[in-house]
């Protein structure tokens, strides 16, 4: 398979993966196309640096992530190609509008849910990938949860979230987390705990939901949600200003949170 052909069928299989490219150095312009799972599936790497480019590879697919990386006297782009994410919003009050909203333009295909047939209105969410009017089982008897979903819960009634706890319990998904306060969010994990949740499977879920930025109206709370969402899609950032940073605002192979 040729590598223009490779990187289409990525892309129509909407499988994760990377083109890797020798940019600098010896053996410039090799260039080859990996799936995330299956490795090289055409093309080919120098036999000298083939097996870090692929570790680092994998590194940078899991975070959605394209850097260029010194080998020696080479340098190779490694870009990873990614299937668009999807956000599974339930609720469909008034912080679902500009979320739904704000995800699609950010590249989120997104699905929202309510039971309420009064709140999940085409009037409301008229550019959503889909609206969904039933109970959680609705969604997930048509949608597979893997490690491209991002699941947000808005609506913190009891009635409404928990039958979408059962679903995602053992599910790969990338994101849980679940509007409320801190009240509410103990409330949640009693529920949980008595169901027989661990801690671990309890410390996956995103609550009280959002990144602290004193957010007070509807569009302010979509903003803090997405911005958590981004840090755990892209794994770095510290959610904290960038001014007075020290270091690197992007960091480089090897580097930490903080460091040079």
């Amino acid at each position: 398979m040729s590598v223009v052909a490779a990187i289409r069928d990525l892309t129509k299989r909407e499988r994760l993966g990377a083109v890797v490219t020798v940019v600098e150095g010896p053996d410039a312009g090799a260039k080859a196309v990996v799936d995330a799972e299956d490795g090289i599936v055409a093309g080919s790497l120098p036999s000298a640096i083939e097996d870090d480019v692929l570790a680092d590879a994998a590194s940078l697919m899991e975070h959605e992530q394209s850097r260029t990386l010194a080998y020696g006297e080479r340098e190779v782009f490694i870009e990873t190609v990614a299937p668009q994410p999807l956000m599974l919003v339930f609720g469909a009050g008034h912080i679902a509008q500009p979320l739904s909203k704000i995800a699609r333009e950010l590249g989120f295909r997104v699905i929202v849910a309510d039971a309420r047939e009064t709140w999940a209105t085409e009037e409301r969410f008229p550019d959503v990938d889909r609206l969904v009017v039933g109970w959680p089982d609705a969604v997930f008897e048509q949608v597979p949860l893997d490690h491209r979903t991002y699941v947000v819960l808005l609506n913190h009634d009891a009635r409404f979230e928990d039958p979408v706890f059962p679903a995602v319990r053992n599910a790969p998904v990338r994101y849980i987390g679940a509007l409320g306060s801190r009240r509410t969010h103990r409330a949640r994990v009693e529920r949980l705990r008595d169901d027989g949740w661990t801690d671990d499977e309890i410390g996956r879920i995103h609550g009280p939901i959002g990144i602290d930025i004193g957010a007070e109206q509807p569009s302010e709370v979509a903003i803090s949600i997405l911005a958590e969402i981004i840090r755990v899609r892209y794994g770095h950032g510290t959610g904290t200003s960038l001014r007075g940073r020290e270091g690197r605002i992007h960091l480089q192979r090897g580097e930490e949170e903080g460091t040079a």
